[in-house]
């Protein structure tokens, strides 16, 4: 067992089974992705520890204990359509793409986004779009989705990207709520949304949902 893999099987025992995530779909969709493959190669050595990793340009991989939750809270089904925001190199992707009959994942940083697609091809990922464009627009072409997953914390959920659930669908993200993190999922049922927050989680908020700020007198 190579070094890395080592790695991998000791963040699973160690910083996921201890923390409620214990599906076995998700343990080994995470187990059958190299992490250290999508961050750069001056950190692959710490790719796998239980904190945000920077992989550059204000942007981090999110701690996986968290990215584990939010995934275990969506209940990524077989034949789902997921829509993953805010890729970066590829990695949640690709987890998600072991659990998920395909996914679209966008990332507005375009250096990111070709990173993405190449690193997935290198991969032999072939269930996974990758598409640059504007984070909180999302992908409504290419919709709608049965799970939306936000790969960071957001000050706001826009309407636009709940409007591209299906029928029973669910966004998970981490919100920001006066000035504290929370796992925070929105379900579609027959065209109602509603939303509720899950536990504390505090990872770095990603570009393109910030709130505007309005003009204070």
């Amino acid at each position: 067992m190579t070094q890395a893999a080592v790695a991998r099987s000791h963040m699973i025992d160690c910083q996921l089974r201890p923390n409620e995530v214990n599906d076995e779909r998700i343990i080994s969709a995470i187990e059958g992705v190299a992490r250290e493959l999508f961050v750069p190669k001056a950190k692959r050595s710490i790719a796998y520890v239980d904190e945000d990793l920077d992989i550059g340009e204000g942007r981090f991989l999110m701690e996986p204990m968290i990215f584990a939750r939010l995934v275990t809270a969506a209940e990524i089904g077989p034949k789902d359509l997921v829509l993953d925001i805010g890729c970066a190199t590829g990695y949640s992707a690709a987890v998600i793409a072991n659990l998920a009959d395909a996914v679209v994942a966008l990332e507005e940083n375009e250096k990111f986004a070709t990173a993405a697609e190449k690193k997935l091809s290198d991969q032999g990922v072939m269930n996974v779009a990758v598409m640059n464009g504007k984070h909180r627009d999302g992908v409504a072409k290419q919709g709608p989705f049965d799970v939306i997953i936000i790969e960071g914390m957001v000050e706001d959920v826009p309407e636009a990207l709940v409007q591209q659930l299906k029928d029973g669908g669910r966004l998970v993200c981490v919100k920001l709520e006066g000035g504290v993190g929370r796992a925070h999922i929105v379900k579609m049922e027959d065209g109602v949304a509603s939303a509720r927050n899950l536990f504390d989680a505090n990872v770095p908020l990603l570009p393109g949902f910030e709130v505007e700020k309005g003009f204070v007198f």
